[in-house]
């Protein structure tokens, strides 16, 4: 019996130093999360978004985010790194180029390449013949170890976000699990970039940032839209007028983490809530020592994300338009929605495939036939 008890607690007393000592990669900050309002106001609770239909895209995974090229055909990203092409009524998907890394954010250049944001290789550019370049894998000597999302602005310099550059999804398991880390820290490790491909170089436009996550540049130009996963809103880099150089709050105290944000039509933005706010992460929010003995926890059995759907569309002005939810989650861990003339294209960190949604379901999105 002795011995029975000695180890019962030589177990407790490993155990206790485990959580309170054994060393882990993040170093948390403490910071007051807004009080969650929850499914009110314009972000009421509904189902709309149940309606999507499963698009196939192979044997592949996690079609992150989404792009369509001039011709119509539909391109995503898989975890598997391939990008894959379909047809423009999303048949025939076909695994075109592979990038060796985890290919996320994506857009075609005015010049018809295909831009990738690869969370392990850094800025790439995919030529019509599957050629695949490295534009940018460093930004003012500090190298990019999260590219997340892009746009591409008319004069074909390319906004993009480093989600974080500390934690690499290659060096720490994979995105997912750099996500976590960052978001757990809460440490401003993002940063919004610009790449100029006349100088061939990256810059860095704001640093700081918690989670920098999706980019689109504004309807009029004028300005470059991104999403901070980890702050839970929308925010502005204004390029010219005034406010140039400026950072300022298009929307706030969102009730999921934003992932992906893209240009819609008719003035839309749209962006995707990957998952809802987590109760325990904003609870702890002031409490940096609770957050590292989080991160000590065994994978299994960390905080998980529900699988809630949400996609919402939104004005310049931060003025919600459209909201489209799931609450059973059919299309889990939902990161983007493409709006083309006749559909919405979602993407998704996890799933097995693509989904989409028939704009003529829905009053005020001017369907064109």
């Amino acid at each position: 019996m002795k011995r029975l008890f000695s180890l019962f607690f030589t177990l407790i007393f490993v155990l206790t130093a485990y959580f309170l000592f054994w060393p882990v990669p993040v170093d948390p900050a403490a910071w007051q999360a807004p009080e969650d309002l929850g499914y009110t106001g314009p972000f009421s609770a509904n189902n709309k978004l149940a309606s999507l239909e499963f698009v196939n895209i192979g044997p592949g995974t996690g079609p992150e985010a989404v792009a369509v090229d001039a011709e119509g055909r539909i391109y995503t990203g898989t975890a598997q790194g391939w990008i894959v092409r379909l047809d423009k009524d999303g048949k025939n998907p076909q695994n075109w180029v592979n990038t060796a890394g985890r290919p996320l954010g994506m857009a075609f250049s005015p010049d018809g390449n295909l831009i990738v944001a690869d969370a392990v290789e850094g800025l790439l550019s995919i030529g019509p013949d599957g050629q695949v370049a490295v534009l940018a894998n460093t930004a003012q000597g500090v190298p990019i170890a999260y590219a997340d999302d892009l746009d591409a602005a008319r004069d074909g310099k390319i906004y993009f976000t480093d989600a974080s550059v500390k934690f690499n999804p290659s060096t720490v398991g994979d995105s997912v699990d750099a996500s976590m880390l960052d978001l757990i820290e809460h440490g401003g490790n993002g940063r919004l970039l610009m790449y100029d491909p006349n100088t061939k170089r990256a810059s860095v436009l704001v640093d700081g940032l918690q989670f920098a996550n999706g980019v689109a540049v504004s309807h009029d130009g004028m300005s470059v839209l991104f999403n901070e996963t980890g702050a839970y809103r929308v925010m502005r880099y204004w390029l010219e007028g005034p406010l140039k150089g400026k950072v300022t709050p298009v929307l706030e105290n969102l009730p999921g983490f934003p992932d992906n944000i893209t240009r819609g039509m008719d003035g839309r933005y749209w962006v995707a809530l990957v998952a809802p706010r987590n109760a325990l992460l904003d609870k702890l929010s002031d409490q940096p020592f609770a957050r590292k003995i989080i991160a000590r926890l065994p994978k299994i059995i960390r905080p998980k994300a529900e699988h809630y759907g949400h996609i919402f569309a939104v004005n310049d002005q931060g003025k919600v338009l459209v909201d489209l939810q799931d609450p059973a989650g059919i299309f889990p861990a939902n990161t983007s929605a493409l709006e083309t003339p006749t559909h919405i294209l979602l993407g998704s960190l996890e799933a097995p495939h693509m989904a989409r949604l028939d704009k003529r379901q829905f009053q005020g999105l001017g369907v064109e036939q």
